[in-house]
C-alpha cells in the first residue's frame, strides 16, 4: 500500500459566535472567559491563522468549513505559506451552509510539528465566521486581500480559528491519526496561549520522538464546554451529534481518545436548568456505549478516559462526586472500551482525592495548567498506538 492521506492538524467547529461562548463551567462570582476579540464579522478582510502538522508528509490539503453560518461563504483567495491554493483549479471557492471542503493539494514537503500558515480572503459584507473559539494562538485580521503577503498591514491579533477545520497530508503507508475528542480539558482551556501546552499536542510531541515508532498524528476535536449527551448553547453540538464530522471524517483516523463527561453531569445540576438537562451516570455510561459502537462499527479503536476531579470548586457538590465516581468505576471496569487512561489518578491530590493537585491546576480549580496537561499526556501508553 502507498502513501495516503491523513489528517494532521484539525479543530472543531462550534455553533454560535464567540461573543456568545464561555469557557466551560462558570465560576460563580467570576467574569466568564473573555473572546471578545474574536471578529464576528469579516468585510473585505484578509484572516492568517497558524496551525501545527503533528506527522509529516509530501503533499499537504486544507480543508475549509462553514459548518453553522447562515448563509453560503464566498473565499475569495487563500494561501499556505506563500503558496496559493485552488479549488478544483480554481482561486477562490463558495462553502454552502453546512458544507466542508478541501483544496486541490499541492505537493510541498512538510515535517511533523512544523507549522503552517493559512490565510483567507472573504471579499463580502458582513460575513459571518464559522469558529473555533479557543485556538490559543494569534491570528490575524487585516484589510482587503493581503493572502499572497508576507507581512500584513494594520493587522489586529486574535486567538480563534476561522473556517479553518483541517489540515491533512499525504503520510507513508503506516502513518495514521489519533483524534483525541472531548470537552475543555482537551481543548487546552487555561494553558498559555502559545505554548502548544494541551495534552493532546503534547501527546503528538511523545509520539513523534518515539524512536522507531510509526508515524502518528493527534488532532485535537475538544470544544469548551462541550457535554456528550446534549448541545450546550453556544459551545456545540454534542459529542454524539458531532462525531461523524469531527472523527469519521478526519482521513486516516485509526483511534479515538474519548475523554468528556464533567459538563453532562455539572450543567443538567446548575440552578434553573430544566429537569430534560439533567444527566445521571446511567445516562453518561449510555452515551459511551453509543460511542464505543459506532467508533468500532468504522473500525476505530476507542480509549476512554476517567473524569478528572474538581473538588474545592464552587460547582463541586456530594451529588456530582458520587455520579462522577460511578462513571469512573464502569470506565476503569467494565471492559468496553478498547483501553483506558486513567485521568483521574494522574491529576488527583493523594492527600484530597476529590481535587487536583494544587501545582497542576489552575487558578480556577478544574482545568489542569500547563504542567497538569503534560501529566495527562504522559498517562496514555504510547503502545496503545503502534499498530494502525
Amino acid at each position: 500500500m502507498g502513501n495516503h492521506w491523513i489528517a494532521a492538524w484539525g479543530t472543531a467547529q462550534q455553533l454560535a459566535p464567540a461573543a456568545e461562548l464561555g469557557g466551560g463551567p462558570e465560576m460563580p462570582d467570576e467574569a466568564p472567559p473573555d473572546f471578545t476579540s474574536t471578529p464576528e464579522t469579516l468585510s473585505a478582510q484578509t484572516v492568517r491563522m497558524v496551525a501545527r502538522s503533528t506527522v509529516g508528509g509530501t503533499a499537504v490539503r486544507v480543508a475549509l468549513s462553514n459548518s453553522f453560518s447562515h448563509a453560503p461563504v464566498r473565499v475569495g483567495s487563500a494561501f499556505l505559506d506563500g503558496t496559493r491554493l485552488t479549488f478544483g483549479d480554481r482561486p477562490e471557492v463558495v462553502l454552502p451552509t453546512g458544507a466542508q471542503t478541501y483544496s486541490d493539494p499541492i505537493e510541498y514537503t512538510v515535517s511533523a510539528q512544523t507549522d503552517l500558515t493559512v490565510s483567507l480572503y472573504l471579499p463580502d459584507e458582513r460575513v459571518t465566521p464559522t469558529i473555533h473559539d479557543v485556538g490559543l494562538r494569534t491570528a490575524w485580521l487585516a484589510p482587503g486581500d493581503q493572502t499572497a503577503e508576507p507581512n500584513l498591514r494594520d493587522a489586529t491579533e486574535f486567538q480563534s480559528y476561522l473556517w479553518l477545520t483541517g489540515i491533512d497530508v499525504l503520510a507513508p503507508a503506516n502513518a495514521a491519526t489519533v483524534v483525541a475528542f472531548g470537552d475543555s480539558v482537551v481543548d487546552g482551556m487555561e494553558t498559555t496561549p502559545g505554548a502548544d501546552a494541551s495534552w493532546p499536542s503534547v501527546l503528538a510531541r511523545r509520539l513523534a520522538a518515539e524512536p522507531g515508532f510509526p508515524p502518528r498524528a493527534v488532532v485535537n476535536m475538544g470544544i469548551s464546554g462541550n457535554r456528550v449527551l446534549r448541545e450546550t448553547d453556544g459551545m456545540g453540538a454534542s459529542a454524539l451529534a458531532r462525531f461523524d464530522r469531527d472523527v469519521l471524517a478526519r482521513p486516516g483516523a485509526g483511534w479515538i481518545i474519548l475523554a468528556e463527561g464533567v459538563n453532562d453531569l455539572f450543567f443538567g445540576s446548575m440552578p434553573g436548568m430544566p429537569e430534560s438537562e439533567r444527566a445521571t451516570a446511567a445516562d453518561l455510561v449510555g452515551g459511551y456505549r453509543l460511542l464505543i459502537t459506532r467508533a468500532h462499527a468504522h473500525g476505530l479503536r476507542i480509549v476512554g478516559c476517567t473524569l478528572p476531579p474538581i473538588g474545592g470548586t464552587p460547582v463541586f457538590t456530594p451529588e456530582f462526586e458520587d455520579a462522577r465516581q460511578q462513571v469512573n468505576r464502569w470506565i476503569r471496569d467494565s471492559g468496553e472500551f478498547d483501553a483506558v487512561t486513567d485521568l483521574d489518578a494522574a491529576l488527583r491530590d493523594p492527600a484530597e482525592p476529590t481535587r487536583t493537585r494544587p501545582e497542576l491546576v489552575s487558578a480556577d480549580g478544574v482545568h489542569p495548567n500547563d504542567a497538569g496537561q503534560a501529566v495527562l499526556a504522559e498517562a496514555f501508553d504510547l503502545e496503545l498506538f503502534r499498530h494502525a
